[in-house]
């Protein structure tokens, strides 16, 4: 089956495509460029595939930096791609375990296998699109020691690949339905393809198994023994990971892992991986408030923050921190309080005028309105900005106003 790919590996492609990444052809506006091409005697097909392959690596700088100049994507692969930062530290983590041999089975367009072999693994990179298997071949050309298969990874034999001398596996399972399913997210690990279940017990051939998961998944579903991660990057939150066996370097637990450039910050408990939630103080609503990072709030690890930065709860089951005082992490954003109003926008509009706010955020929790409406329906005037907060005090719908304390 042929893939969308091709035109780019002939000659002809091979060069074009060099060419135009060397002037810094821009395909912002595809037709234009596509004319422009086509007036240089560039055939539609070829024409196409290059635009294409160009946009691709323009978006890819924000997870890629420079080397998405050098590197092959598909739409979907690329949305699906583990940025690099987090393919080189998960990379270290296999390496640091004592990896030599990894197979990254639904391994996309090979940006983590591309890190396992910078580190120095051998790879064996397994997908059963063809597309992602064209552009991960390409990717990892440079590597002699990387192979890619195309393959379903549900049909493999893991104890032949133990047998073969892969002593390390990474999974990331199909977490979507497809295209004609409107791909839309699966919930139910059990759904995935291949099932967690189903990964889960190759450690019984490979002990050193990690496997991408959703960073909603249920606590109650994670292995007891593992070591849990949630990743977020510049406070975007990226991915939630498995570590079983050696690859739980740290004991079983779960961790937030919040990076913030190059910095990489850890918070982090030991224990089942599976161990419910533990409660956090509640107190009364002081000087600041703070918005916690989504790692922390999907790692179950808000009454450690709370510990650690000496705050409560506003109310319970809400994720938002208060106190007296600042509150400085790496794990929070700080907000300076204001104002404290009830819900209602003539409310919220009168006290926001008289602080002179023009431009305002709304953040919702605990309370059930849409923001956008919100925010359209205040009558803002002043240069001033803030933050409205919509949600519960000692139980009761409030709007906070705030303004955001710059790191």
């Amino acid at each position: 089956m042929p893939s969308s790919l091709d035109p780019l590996l002939t000659p002809e492609g091979s060069r074009l495509l060099a060419d135009l990444e060397a002037e810094a052809f821009s395909p912002s506006d595809p037709l234009a460029a596509g004319e422009a091409l086509r007036k240089r005697g560039i055939e539609k097909e070829l024409a196409n595939a290059v635009l294409t392959q160009l946009d691709l690596r323009r978006r890819a700088r924000t997870k890629f930096g420079e080397d998405a100049g050098s590197l092959f994507f598909t739409r979907d692969g690329l949305e699906q791609a583990t940025r690099q930062i987090v393919s080189e530290r998960r990379a270290r983590r296999y390496r640091d375990a004592g990896a030599t041999s990894i197979a990254d089975l639904g391994c996309g367009i090979g940006s983590d296998s591309l890190a396992f072999a910078k580190e120095g693994l051998a790879v064996l990179a397994v997908d059963l699109d063809e597309d992602a298997a064209s552009a991960a071949r390409l990717n990892l050309a440079a590597h002699p020691t990387a192979q890619v298969r195309r393959a379903n990874v549900c049909d493999l034999d893991i104890p032949s690949l133990a047998h073969s001398g892969i002593d390390a596996l990474f999974a990331d399972p199909a977490r979507r339905t497809g295209a004609q399913g409107g791909s839309a997210r699966i919930m139910d690990p059990e759904s995935w393809s291949p099932p967690l279940s189903l990964v889960l017990s190759w450690r019984e051939a490979i002990p050193r198994v990690g496997v991408k998961v959703a960073p909603g998944i249920a606590h109650e579903a994670l292995p007891a023994d593992a070591r849990v991660e949630w990743t977020s990057v510049d406070s975007s939150l990226v991915e939630a990971a498995i570590w079983t066996g050696p690859l739980a370097l740290e004991g079983a637990g779960r961790s937030a892992v919040v990076i913030t450039g190059n910095d990489v910050f850890v918070l982090a408990e030991e224990g089942p991986a599976n161990a419910a939630r533990l409660p956090a103080p509640l107190g009364p609503l002081g000087a600041f408030i703070a918005e916690p990072d989504d790692a922390v709030i999907r790692s179950g690890l808000i009454h450690r923050l709370v510990e650690e930065t000496s705050s409560t709860l506003v109310s319970e089951s809400i994720a938002y921190l208060s106190a007296d005082t600042p509150l400085v992490s790496p794990f929070l954003t700080c907000f300076e309080v204001e104002d404290v109003v009830a819900l209602k926008p003539k409310m919220i509009s009168s006290a926001l005028r008289s602080l002179g706010v023009g431009r305002v955020e709304v953040k919702k929790r605990g309370a059930d309105i849409d923001p956008a409406a919100l925010r359209k329906s205040l009558k803002l005037k002043g240069d001033g900005e803030a933050v409205v907060f919509a949600t519960r005090v000692a139980g009761r719908h409030r709007a906070i106003i705030a303004r955001r304390r710059r790191a």
